[in-house]
């Protein structure tokens, strides 16, 4: 295992944040976990769990919590572990920290709103002298956690970076495919988060599983377009990061942004949780970009359109249904 990776760095002490340190442990890493309530950190050091995002866990004995960001500087590489909207902030304060050449890896799934920027681009702008990397798949914080079997991916512009680090956070439990296609494995997971709301409402509004299933296959063919247009690779849309990942954000209510379509489609509102759904954030600059380049994608739009106020959920369906007929493509 390369040396360079003997200490992973976890900025972000939410449930995923938490899920991916015990991950590193596992794996036989050490492990410093960053979070910014030093009062939520003193208490992660007294009861070795974190009961606010991820209760019932225990934290893996190697996994160090700190509530000084200055702590992750001799890391050999860190995991940005914050909400997308967020990361250029925290990647932004990690730069005066961070050694030379250090990878940093986002686990985020978004666009950033007013840049229109994906999550590698921002951190290559946030913190130049880091090397970009991203970790997505279908994987759900508790089930990382626990150790139950999860497979995602991480890719780097540069394929040996990607396979080592591939390699020193992979476990029995927790398989990482490697890629070098950044900007396939980004698109797939910031997609999927707005599609997965659209199934939401199809859930809450009781539309049948029929129509659930054509939502997710009509979904995907927008994710395809999208992805294609961008230049991501279709082996990677097809792959774990999207295919795989939007067919387990859309299944069940442990999806965030599934659970907040739920929410839509019964007419309960938004956000009735309070938890952030990444999908609700991405939407409107996901439209944004699909129009400037002219690609339809109409499932998506809907759901821009009715998070904006702009639309109901029943002008929404019906907008769908009423799109002509066409060859399926």
């Amino acid at each position: 295992m390369p040396a360079r990776f003997a200490t992973i760095g976890v900025a972000g002490a939410g449930a995923w944040g938490t899920a991916l340190a015990n991950a590193a442990a596992r794996a036989g890493r050490s492990v410093v976990l960053w979070g910014r309530d030093p009062q939520a950190i003193q208490a992660m050091r007294r009861s070795r769990a974190n009961e606010a995002h991820l209760p019932g866990v225990e934290l893996a004995a190697a996994v160090a919590p700190t509530a000084d960001l200055a702590d992750l500087g001799d890391c050999d590489a860190v995991l940005l572990v914050v909400p997308a909207q967020a990361s250029r902030e925290v990647a932004g304060a990690l730069t005066h920290h961070l050694r030379e050449g250090t990878p940093l890896v986002t686990c985020a799934k978004g666009i950033e709103r007013g840049t229109e920027l994906f999550m590698t681009q921002v951190l290559a702008q946030a913190c130049p002298h880091a090397v970009p990397a991203i970790l997505s798949g279908p994987s759900f914080a508790a089930d990382v956690a626990a150790g139950l079997p999860t497979a995602v991916t991480l890719a780097a512009r540069d394929a040996g970076l990607a396979e080592a680090l591939a390699a020193a956070l992979g476990s029995s439990s927790f398989r990482l495919y490697h890629s070098d296609d950044v900007r396939g494995v980004e698109i797939g997971g910031a997609a999927k988060n707005v599609l997965a709301i659209a199934a939401g409402i199809v859930g809450g509004r009781r539309l049948g599983a029929s129509a659930g299933a054509a939502l997710v296959a009509r979904g995907f063919a927008e994710l395809m377009r999208f992805g294609k247009a961008f230049g991501a690779r279709a082996e990677t849309l097809t792959g774990l990061s999207g295919l795989g990942d939007l067919i387990l954000t859309c299944s069940t209510p442990q999806s965030r942004n599934y659970s907040l379509g739920l929410s839509l489609g019964r007419g309960e509102g938004l956000h009735p949780s309070g938890q952030l759904a990444e999908g609700a954030l991405t939407a409107g600059v996901l439209v944004a970009m699909a129009g400037e380049r002219g690609i339809d994608m109409p499932i998506a739009a809907a759901v821009e359109a009715v998070l904006a106020g702009r639309s109901d959920i029943e002008q929404a369906i019906g907008s769908l249904l009423a799109r002509p007929q066409k060859a399926e493509a």
